[in-house]
């Protein structure tokens, strides 16, 4: 390859500096958002399902289980957001990939929420 070849063509040179972008913090935040979102309706639904649990859940009193789910939840989404982004900070990744993945753990997440099929899960 002609070291000069780049100087002659500015368009190659932004889109080889495109692709070298790091996108790894974005990637973690991603990624992290889909588990915290999967985690709220897991922990939901072990409290619903488990009383043991659900006392074990039960932070605040008159909030009840739904404290410690969401505490506990956002805890995870931290630490996970947080082991990630000392990973992958200053990586360039496959967004699409990790996209894919964190919707995945949404839609999971959507689906444990969803009181008729969370039902079916306990047997209820």
């Amino acid at each position: 390859m002609n070291p000069n070849q780049h100087q002659n063509n500015p368009a190659k040179v932004a889109d080889e500096a495109e692709l070298n972008i790091p996108n790894g913090a974005a990637a973690a935040a991603i990624l992290s958002a889909g588990v915290g979102c999967f985690c709220v309706s897991l922990f939901g639904l072990l409290g619903d399902a488990f009383p043991r649990l659900a006392h074990f859940f039960n932070f605040h009193t008159p909030t009840g289980p739904l404290s410690g789910v969401t505490t506990l939840a956002i805890a995870v989404w931290l630490i996970q957001w947080s082991i990630l982004f000392r990973l992958w900070g200053g990586k360039t990744l496959p967004v699409g990939k990790i996209n894919i993945m964190a919707f995945l753990f949404l839609g999971l997440g959507l689906l444990l929420s969803f009181p008729p099929f969370s039902d079916l899960l306990q047997g209820k």
